[in-house]
């Protein structure tokens, strides 16, 4: 399959790079290490990126290209990180002469004329960095630390059970090249204060159902920036619950204008499947989606709970 994409990739001189909305690390990191993988490789090609703000990396200088819709025609558009159509970032996508996928997220459903879905990876930044490494691409600092900071947020600093002897055999290729590792973990981690502060009072609203998942939900108003903000928020708090001891399951819960963003987790069971039910997806043990009301948020929750009850019985 990388043989083939690298193929296509070849084959047209106009290339969009897209990725999910509401970018994380990986689809940015995905996305702009394809884009200076390819700038590097063959710079005579015109390549742009286009999508919403990655609000969650002021630190990241990336401008996202503003393209008219004829600028699709003739192209080549790669998707990154994506394994629900609805949450590319620009459904232009679907004008272009040829699509080519780069995911790792649990197969849902074809979405390119190539398709290259590999979800035993930790990352979409896995996949491209041994798309990179199997081709014999060159490498630059600019792609290697783009993908490095994609493959170190989804796997949790490698700690989840998504990383493998693969996952660091990859990391080292990419540290061939002198990422700054100092100033990129400081950028990803390090908080203002406030924010800290901020940490302390949400663990205060942490909820636990009947069989121990836990939860919080943050209606709209208690934002802190506005509706906007809601993706970022969702996916800081979810992470406050990680580390509770009983607990398998937990779910976050963040209200904005279009709907309830919903965050769901685990360290053992496949909550996937639920995800799924609610029109989202992701991975067995790390998925979300998007409900329209609370109502429905209440009854996600059950699934969970009722979830952690089968799975407690059979443990």
């Amino acid at each position: 399959m990388f043989k083939q994409a690298l193929k296509l990739i070849k084959k047209y001189d106009r290339i969009i790079i897209h990725r999910h909305s509401h970018p994380d690390g990986d689809a940015l990191g995905s996305q702009m290490g394809m884009y200076h993988l390819i700038k590097d490789n063959f710079p005579k090609k015109s390549v742009y990126m286009v999508g919403d703000v990655a609000t969650r990396f002021p630190f990241v200088e990336v401008t996202f290209d503003e393209l008219k819709d004829e600028d699709f025609e003739g192209a080549l558009c790669i998707i990154l990180d994506c394994g629900a159509s609805h949450m590319i970032c620009d459904d232009r996508y679907k004008l272009a002469a040829a699509t080519l996928r780069f995911d790792h997220h649990l197969f849902a459903e074809k979405i390119a004329d190539l398709d290259v879905v590999e979800s035993t990876y930790e990352s979409a930044c896995g996949v491209v960095a041994m798309f990179a490494k199997v081709n014999g691409l060159k490498l630059s600092k600019a792609s290697a630390t783009a993908l490095y900071m994609g493959m170190v947020t989804d796997s949790g600093r490698f700690v989840f059970d998504s990383v493998t002897p693969r996952t660091f055999e990859l990391a080292a290729f990419l540290l061939s090249q002198p990422v700054d590792l100092g100033s990129l973990y400081y950028n990803l981690y390090a908080k203002d204060f406030k924010d800290i502060l901020a940490d302390a009072d949400n663990m205060h609203k942490i909820r636990f159902t009947e069989h121990n998942a836990a939860y919080i939900y943050t209606a709209k108003e208690d934002l802190p920036e506005g509706s906007e903000a809601a993706p970022v928020v969702s996916s800081g708090l979810v992470s406050l619950m990680k580390d509770i001891r009983g607990v398998y399951a937990w779910v976050n819960f963040t209200e904005a204008d279009d709907g309830i963003h919903v965050e769901l987790r685990s360290n053992r069971y496949n909550i996937n499947p639920i995800a799924v039910k609610y029109g989202g997806g992701g991975h067995k043990k790390a998925s979300g989606c998007t409900v329209p009301d609370r109502e429905t948020a209440m009854k996600l929750l059950a699934d969970l709970d009722a979830l952690c009850e089968r799975e407690g019985a059979n443990a």
